[in-house]
């Protein structure tokens, strides 16, 4: 008893005399450690006889209590003091100017999907949006596409695990689905523009596995060629702010129009730098043409009632293109110094009026 009255009074001096947290945990650790002096008198009660053991044992607990309050009271008061001697050393000088805070950017391909949107939606276009999983009926064979057409094979299309009915959904590889569920869910005349992610098994220089898509469908009695060559027209001195530019339409072939046609358009190359509209040059933007009977058909709509056209490009390489971005697969690094240097100021919100672009 006498020896637990004197390891009391010492530890409790030691404690008192400990002028910081490290001082403070030297002393607890010299008492409350593995091999610390309660600890060792802890382990000394199981070789005592039961009566003193019952005498000792509730001795030991209390100076375990008392020792353990100590050094949680002291270590609050050290770290009061340690903060009013901060406080004290330390001013905040209130005239100082405001931090500079780094501005957010928006990302090339937001900011030309807004671009591409206003100048439809100037031109009478709604926005039309589908899920990014498809099934087969809507990505391919309502829009035409032959089992055996490549497309379909694993080498180009991610297949999600085959169900229990041996279907298997799809990531799709075209916004074009989105047009085949709108003629389903909705009466003609449509007139439609697509953007969204689509994904494909590629990836190089030009090509990345998922990548941003917008397409455009009209459909109505009395749409042809014609009109489409017109829209396209007027898109492209909008997008690429230019007076005029002359455009070609070679044939071409797409399951889910007829005729088809890859549409070129006139530019100039200068070293890195490419000027549209004009030269001796010409660059493919996009593929068009007038909607196959067979995909109104799919889609419930009379062929010889209803006819139209429809076009796509991909926006991650109309912005290269525009704003002179050399390679596609910086769109996904998630580099900030590429994004400060391409990137668009949340306020610079893209208007005909005022310019699509800076």
């Amino acid at each position: 008893m006498q020896d637990i009255n004197k390891l009391e009074s010492e530890l409790l001096e030691e404690i008192g005399n400990a002028r910081d947290l490290d001082a403070l945990e030297a002393v607890r650790i010299s008492a409350m450690g593995k091999k610390g002096r309660v600890s060792l008198m802890m382990r000394g009660l199981g070789q005592m006889a039961p009566e003193e053991r019952k005498e000792i044992a509730p001795k030991l607990n209390q100076l375990k209590k008392v020792i353990g309050d100590a050094i949680d009271n002291a270590k609050a008061e050290l770290n009061r003091a340690a903060m009013e001697a901060r406080l004290a050393s330390e001013r905040v000088d209130v005239t100082l100017p405001v931090r500079p805070e780094n501005k957010g950017r928006i990302h090339p391909i937001s900011q030309v999907t807004d671009e591409i949107i206003e100048i439809f939606a100037d031109m009478g276009f709604s926005i039309a949006e589908g899920p990014d999983i498809e099934d087969d009926f809507h990505n391919f064979t309502a829009l035409n596409i032959p089992p055996e057409h490549p497309a379909r094979q694993m080498h180009d299309t991610f297949y999600l695990p085959q169900k229990e009915d041996g279907s298997r959904q799809l990531l799709r590889t075209h916004t074009s689905s989105v047009q085949i569920r709108t003629m389903e869910n909705k009466q003609p005349p449509h007139r439609i523009v697509v953007p969204g992610r689509t994904y494909r098994s590629d990836s190089d220089q030009t090509h990345t596995p998922m990548f941003n898509q917008i397409e455009g469908l009209v459909i109505d009695k009395t749409s042809h060629m014609g009109h489409l060559k017109g829209v396209l027209k007027e898109f492209c001195r909008a997008f690429f702010e230019v007076d005029d530019v002359e455009m070609r339409f070679r044939p071409s072939y797409f399951p889910f129009t007829e005729p088809s046609a890859e549409m070129d358009i006139r530019c100039t190359f200068a070293g890195d730098h490419i000027k549209i509209g004009e030269g001796d040059d010409w660059m493919e933007i996009l593929g068009c043409g007038m909607v196959n009977p067979k995909v109104l058909a799919h889609c419930g709509i009379d062929p010889n009632e209803y006819q139209g056209f429809a076009w796509g490009m991909g926006i991650d390489r109309i912005a290269m293109l525009k704003y002179g971005i050399p390679d596609l697969r910086a769109f996904f690094d998630c580099d900030l110094r590429w994004l400060k240097h391409y990137g668009f100021v949340p306020l610079d919100v893209p208007t005909l009026g005022g310019g699509l672009s800076r």
